[in-house]
């Protein structure tokens, strides 16, 4: 019996994407965003879903696309990044694929020599190429980011127990 993958491809641009469907927890439309000061371009904001507070990257930008439009058929993928809930933009999300281990090619080797780790493989799918990525390396520093957040959001009960102690002491 031949292993079948299950990706979860999207488009960005042009251009067919997937992601392992483990990875992702679910497919919305795109609410409205809050936008958080300071943030690098393709972080959009944050969104509330269902009382969980969700960050959100516009991977259309972070792909560099020269044209971007906002319409219905855009989708965030939910999807959890170093311990939180993050989101990412994307023109639109199709069907869940299921392709056959054998019509995956590795990535060609200038990515591997060019720095472009976040690319595992090619896949041949109805007649089109589905460019197979690892989110986690595509988005380090990111992630990275989020991780970092969790600290600081840590860091007011430690003090806060520090100063008690202080205190008593």
């Amino acid at each position: 019996m031949e292993k079948e993958l299950h990706i979860v491809g999207f488009r960005v641009g042009r251009e067919t994407y997937g992601v392992p469907i483990k990875l992702i927890l679910e497919i919305v439309r795109v609410p409205e965003i809050t936008a958080v000061p300071d943030a690098p371009d393709h972080i959009e904001g944050v969104i509330n879903l269902r009382g969980k507070i969700v960050s959100i990257i516009d991977l259309r930008k972070r792909f560099r696309e020269k044209q971007i439009t906002q319409n219905r058929h855009n989708r965030i993928l939910i999807m959890e990044l170093g311990g939180r809930l993050a989101g990412l933009v994307v023109d639109g999300a199709s069907e869940v694929m299921k392709i056959p281990a054998t019509d995956i090619e590795p990535p060609p080797a200038g990515f591997q020599d060019s720095g472009l780790q976040c690319v595992t493989g090619v896949a041949k799918f109805g007649g089109r190429l589905v460019v197979l990525l690892d989110i986690t390396k595509l988005l380090q520093r990111e992630v990275e980011g989020l991780k970092a957040a969790v600290k600081t959001e840590s860091e007011p009960e430690l003090v806060s127990r520090s100063m008690a102690a202080k205190a008593k002491g």
